[in-house]
């Protein structure tokens, strides 16, 4: 568990000599994937100087990335799925470690973390920030199990004092499905360390040979977690088509998941082995998209898409679904190309449209790069929740 850390409030002076109070901040998450990839950029971009930063996390999370970032570090037993008794047990830890570290703030990420955090934070007296990073009943799934949901967000909304919402649409949804008022709220977009990119680009040393890939191939990659809603199935079953049109064409799937083995037997099945690398859990996304020829994002259902802002910083031509809140990131044929979720066609047209034609692919990747670095970098997204945290 994390390091013993004193009770009492820290206080820093200013150049005036002023007594300043130096705010703790718990952050309590199950979720990974894109939600770490924000928690990490968020951590290394806030001010060390004005915050304490308590990292409350499940076993997905590895405690060697955090080393300096946080000043505790505390992993219990968060599961995604929904069970009574693990459940309990985390809300009982859970309040625990509020009690014992007293945060001015709790920061409570997904929708597992938000769930689990509000109700161990009942009656405790801080500010509390939700941020489900993607609405859980704006899910592909059965409707019984959507109206749980939508319920579920609706009761814990009231155990908090604020709700971030990723992009217009998940505030949209958020308004029609009556989840709370409209003014509790606040809309702070997501962003990417362009920074650090820019930073580390000159040192990332992986190449094709490494990854046992051709010299002379044409990569189209995705990265995200191989489960239902980034739709790992369908890039497989694209890319089958897309062969017929690029021989030399290989396939880059950065990621891990529940649908590992089912992707595994699905290239088999399509006789795409040799065509196909899946290279679970990475620590540097951007080194892969670095590698890419073309990106895609092929989501079910999305509330931000945060690849895409890492895909538009890297200069790569973009395929994506027409779902939720990736239209609030990609206009198609201005930024990228847009289809429907599912279109195996459609997706195969449009990478063959990308592979044909530069003068699109050209203007596509100058457009997102403007974008990217006009409207998603993380040192706006850390400016306008630190004021947030200022004001609590």
């Amino acid at each position: 568990m994390g390091e013993a850390m004193p009770r009492d409030i820290i206080y820093l002076t200013d150049w005036r000599g002023l007594l300043l109070m130096k705010k703790r901040i718990m952050h309590i998450v199950q979720s990974a994937g894109g939600v770490e990839r924000y928690i990490l950029m968020l951590l290394k971009n806030m001010d060390s100087s004005k915050y304490e930063n308590i990292l409350v996390c499940s076993n997905d999370y590895k405690e060697e990335n955090y080393n300096g970032l946080v000043n505790v570090f505390e992993c219990i037993n968060m599961i995604r799925p929904i069970n009574i008794v693990s459940d309990v047990k985390a809300i009982i830890y859970v309040r625990s470690i509020i009690k014992k570290y007293k945060p001015n703030i709790v920061y409570m990420h997904s929708s597992k973390g938000g769930a689990i955090g509000r109700i161990a934070n009942i009656g405790i007296k801080n500010n509390s920030i939700y941020n489900p990073h993607g609405w859980s009943f704006n899910m592909d799934c059965d409707p019984k199990k959507k109206a749980i949901y939508r319920w579920t967000e609706r009761l814990l909304s009231r155990l908090c004092n604020i709700i971030i919402a990723i992009s217009d649409y998940e505030k949209k949804t958020a308004i029609e499905n009556k989840i709370c008022r409209p003014d509790k709220i606040r809309v702070i977009y997501n962003g990417t360390d362009i920074d650090e990119y820019i930073r580390k680009k000159d040192i990332y040393s992986l190449t094709r040979a490494d990854l046992g890939i051709q010299n002379d191939a044409y990569i189209i990659g995705t990265v995200g977690r191989l489960s239902k809603q980034k739709a790992p199935d369908t890039f497989i079953k694209a890319a089958g088509i897309i062969k017929k049109y690029i021989p030399k064409a290989f396939f880059l799937m950065v990621g891990d998941g529940e649908m590992k083995n089912e992707i595994e037997d699905l290239i088999r099945k399509m006789d795409l082995q040799k065509s196909v690398l899946v290279t679970g859990w990475v620590n540097e996304p951007m080194e892969y998209i670095r590698l890419f020829d073309q990106a895609m994002l092929l989501s079910r259902w999305e509330g931000f898409g945060l690849v895409l802002t890492e895909y538009m910083l890297a200069k790569k031509p973009i395929i994506a679904t027409k779902v939720d809140a990736i239209s609030d990131l990609i206009t198609d044929r201005v930024n990228g190309l847009l289809v429907k979720m599912d279109d195996i066609e459609a997706i195969a047209r449009a990478s063959k449209e990308i592979y044909e034609d530069k003068e699109l692919v050209n203007l596509m990747i100058n457009n997102s790069f403007r974008l990217v670095n006009e409207r998603f970098n993380i040192k706006r997204v850390v400016s306008e929740l630190e004021t947030l945290f200022n004001n609590k």
